[in-house]
């Protein structure tokens, strides 16, 4: 008996690992390839195939731009790039399916294994596939070629790098995907071949469709079955459905299963982001052909114009940033290392939703913003300018967007374009098809388009489910105050506006500090002072918070990044309105104004440290604490005098006379037990000061 027992063992572990190897491999391809920059003469790619010598060894991800980019304006490469890898393919594989998934390449490619092109893709920042198929030598040395062109172009979204640069490389990573014949498609636009939707849902049920795409590479009919599967997190199964038919060759098709889910357990933001996996799997005569597993969560998103933002029926908080992906030193050429610890920046900030702007982002980052539960906004990369060649990768970009991103429950809105204008008839019209195509595609997500003009009325608005304003006052325009009549207009004349505003805020470099400071600054001029982005956001996000018509709001940004095309505040290439510098060190003030005003964990926090030389005798002192009122001493007194600034964390104490040489601040909350306190020091030099009044006098006269 316990011989037959162990022989049924052995069996069964035999036919599950028989089973594994027959089921979809996924591998890194990542190490070993060699990478060429140009320009180059003549015909390239003939030229690349002789090269022996004078390639440098890559690990992917890369670009040739994490320099250039970075450190100079508008004297960056772009061009074409090429890399090679060497690559046996075993006998063994002689039989399967073998495609190249590449997550990015900036930002148009060329795929050729052994002299023999496999495929292209225009698009920086979305996935592509190329299945290699017959060209692979089996048990041969093969060699792949991918040439990459960041060069701007008319076509190809974004048509230029004016507001951020288009790193070139192959900038993400790129992995080998092997199936049977048989297989849940891996080419339908980079997808999983997996669509998940999700109607009707309450705590009390919801009803929950699997769409599967699979196609047969063989050359007759092959009877199959699909299984769909519910999983908790747990792991224990909800719900189950299987059903069989004959996979023809002829073309991709499609196969659903509907469930009805009772008492669902919902995703729900940052303080429940519950998920239960799908699990889809193709079999032939008891062997897995493949697998396919899918993130589910069961949500329901609402938006009711003039009252917010609602998830499962209840009002939800949308504190919201935006996220450029290049790294200092890096470009875009990032590991997951880097987009946990700008996810771990934005979750401790206390934001809820995040707009990631203004491309598709690493598909990592989507599925961590799952499991986080932070609200996302996806977007395609038709930004700035429209030349009226780009209609098509226009809409192959949002396709291939909704497809490879369909299923992750943290994205409730696709971004179609920011700030795009003349000619306004072709742009409007551009909008409205996009929206439509989303529509189609994916009818239960919103659509959002964003101005960069205040008005609903612009020729280009009101063209997608949501309106987005990027408004930057005191910045670009008028006056830091003049956010609240603008929104209140709006208010009044368009109740029925769906309205975020999609980016606002001040650059800041942390080198430049003054006391001094009016109401609006000269972005043309080169001194960008932290203290005066400070100010901005402290104002208007006091507004904001005072007014739901604002369904959400996105500060702009939370990293510096690197803007190729501009030199401004002092620092080439950088847009410095981040609440975090470029090489992400240096927290500015403005981060712990938002922290203090979103997060839960306790803040006590004294601002301008960094604007150490005060100019000013008689000055004031501003604190954020959301444990309390805080207490003030100034070189061991205690001042009074305490006011409430612009929500209930910000404590302004005025009339605060500096002792001459070094000043030593202490703020400290006694709340729950325990004490919250910060420090810091500041420095007053009466003489110093009177010489550096008529230079302050200056920049009050020049536009502050």
């Amino acid at each position: 008996m316990r011989k037959n027992v162990l022989f049924l063992s052995l069996i069964a572990l035999l036919l599950c690992a028989f089973q594994h190897v027959s089921a979809r491999e996924v591998v890194p391809f990542n190490d070993g390839w060699e990478f060429k920059k140009g320009p180059f003469s003549g015909n390239a790619l003939q030229t690349v195939m002789k090269w022996d010598g004078k390639w440098e060894q890559v690990t992917l991800p890369h670009t040739w731009n994490a320099q250039d980019m970075q450190r100079q304006v508008a004297s960056f490469y772009q061009g074409e790039g090429y890399y090679r890898k060497r690559f046996t393919f075993p006998e063994s594989m002689k039989e399967k399916r073998v495609y190249l998934r590449f997550e990015g390449v900036g930002s148009c490619a060329e795929v050729y294994i052994n002299g023999y092109l496999a495929g292209t893709h225009k698009g920086g920042y979305s996935a592509f596939v190329c299945e290699l198929g017959p060209q692979i030598k089996w048990g041969k040395e093969n060699e792949i070629v991918v040439k990459a062109d960041n060069t701007a172009r008319p076509d190809v979204i974004p048509v230029n790098h004016n507001l951020f640069g288009v790193y070139g490389g192959i900038y993400r990573p790129v992995w080998l995907v092997t199936t049977e014949p048989c297989a849940i498609a891996v080419n339908d636009c980079a997808s999983s071949g997996v669509y998940i939707t999700q109607k009707n849902v309450s705590k009390k049920s919801a009803e929950v469709t699997v769409k599967v795409k699979v196609d047969n590479a063989s050359l007759a009919p092959v009877p199959v079955e699909l299984e769909n599967a519910v999983y908790d997190a747990e792991g224990k199964l909800v719900k189950r459905h299987v059903q069989s038919f004959e996979l023809t060759p002829q073309g991709m098709q499609c196969y659903a299963s509907t469930f009805k889910m009772n008492r669902p357990h919902l995703w729900n933001g940052r303080k429940d982001p519950y998920l239960y996996k799908v699990v889809s799997r193709l079999s032939s005569n008891g062997r897995v052909l493949d697998e396919v597993v899918q993130p589910l969560g069961l949500r329901k998103y609402e938006i009711v114009a003039g009252k917010g933002f609602f998830l499962n029926g209840e009002k939800y908080p949308m504190y919201g940033v935006t996220r450029h992906q290049d790294w200092w030193g890096l470009g875009s050429a990032l590991t997951n290392r880097e987009h946990d610890f700008d996810l771990a920046a934005i979750m401790d900030i206390g934001a809820t939703t995040v707009r990631f702007a203004h491309y598709q982002q690493s598909d990592y980052i989507y599925s961590r913003c799952d499991s986080l539960g932070l609200i996302i906004w996806a977007e395609i990369p038709f930004v700035n300018r429209v030349t009226g060649e780009e209609w098509d990768n226009a809409h192959q970009q949002m396709r291939e967007l909704i497809r490879q991103s369909f299923n992750h429950p943290s994205i409730y809105v696709w971004g179609i374009h920011n700030e795009v204008y003349h000619p306004h008839e072709y742009t409007a019209a551009l909008t409205r098809s996009i929206h439509d195509l989303c529509k189609t595609e994916d009818p239960d997500r919103f659509t959002a388009a964003v101005n960069g003009y205040g008005h609903a009325e612009h020729p280009v608005n009101q063209n997608a489910d949501i309106q987005g304003m990027n408004r930057y006052f005191g910045w670009y325009e008028k006056r830091v105050q003049d956010i609240l009549p603008w929104v209140e207009g709006l208010e009044k004349k368009y109740p029925w506006q769906r309205l975020m505003l999609t980016e606002y805020g001040a650059d800041a470099n942390i080198a430049h500090q003054t006391e001094v400071l009016g109401d609006a600054l000269n972005w043309g001029a080169s001194f960008y002072p932290e203290t005066f982005q400070t100010k901005t956001h402290e104002y208007q996000w006091g507004v904001i918070a005072e007014h739901p018509y604002i369904i959400a709001s996105y500060l702009w940004n939370m990293f510096d990044f690197a803007v190729p095309m501009w030199k401004r505040g002092g620092i080439n290439a950088r847009n410095s309105k981040g609440l975090i510098t470029f090489d992400r060190k240096t927290k500015k003030d403005s981060y712990f104004w938002y922290k203090a005003n979103w997060s839960k964990d306790p803040v006590v926090y004294l601002t301008q440290r960094r604007n150490v030389n005060r100019e000013r005798k008689n000055t004031s002192v501003t604190v954020y604490s959301n444990v309390g009122v805080p207490e003030v001493y100034l070189n061991g007194q205690k001042l009074d005098g305490v006011r409430r600034g612009y929500t209930d964390v910000h404590y302004v104490f005025d009339n605060v006379t500096l002792a001459e040489g070094k000043n030593t601040l202490k703020a400290v909350v006694r709340a729950g037990g325990k004490e919250y306190a910060d420090e810091i020091e500041w420095f007053y030099n009466g003489e110093r000061t009177r010489k550096a009044d008529s230079s302050v006098n200056e920049h009050e006269h020049s536009g502050w």
